[in-house]
């Protein structure tokens, strides 16, 4: 294992669950950001260059979805995997935010287990900026 730990920030405006998904990544040895604010979550996504964010959809000033389709927009952070939390569980919904570009669809109340499997999988096949394996990388 790395001796750096891996950067995850949480976006999600409730602070319980927050500092529940916190408590969890913590264990696994992440370094957790929290964010309760979408518009908050823009400056320190792109100051701290996480290696993975955990976004709920709704929030009370922006639409995670509209965080997310910043990210995928943003050249810096398009490679950032993003796992979707969320109450909203209509297929639609899960299908919307797939589409819009997150990694992986978590419905609340969300199982700790998967949560856990889910960040593990999402940063072993993440591609890290700057290496031969991304699309932009020079030859």
């Amino acid at each position: 294992m790395s001796s750096i730990p891996k950067k995850i920030i949480i976006v999600e405006d409730q602070p319980d669950v927050a500092d529940l998904l916190e408590d969890i990544l913590s264990i696994d040895g992440y370094h957790v950001i929290k964010i309760h604010s979408s518009t908050g979550a823009l400056t320190v996504i792109r100051v701290e260059k996480p290696d993975a964010v955990l976004l709920d959809i709704m929030m009370p000033d922006v639409s995670g979805l509209e965080v997310l389709r910043f990210m995928k927009r943003e050249p810096g952070l398009q490679k950032i995997p993003v796992v979707i939390v969320s109450a909203r569980s209509l297929p639609a919904d899960i299908r919307e935010g797939l589409k819009e570009g997150a990694t992986a669809y978590l419905t609340k109340p969300v199982d700790m287990e998967v949560l856990r499997e889910t960040v593990a999988k999402v940063l072993r096949e993440a591609v890290v900026p700057g290496s031969a394996f991304e699309d932009d990388a020079p030859n």
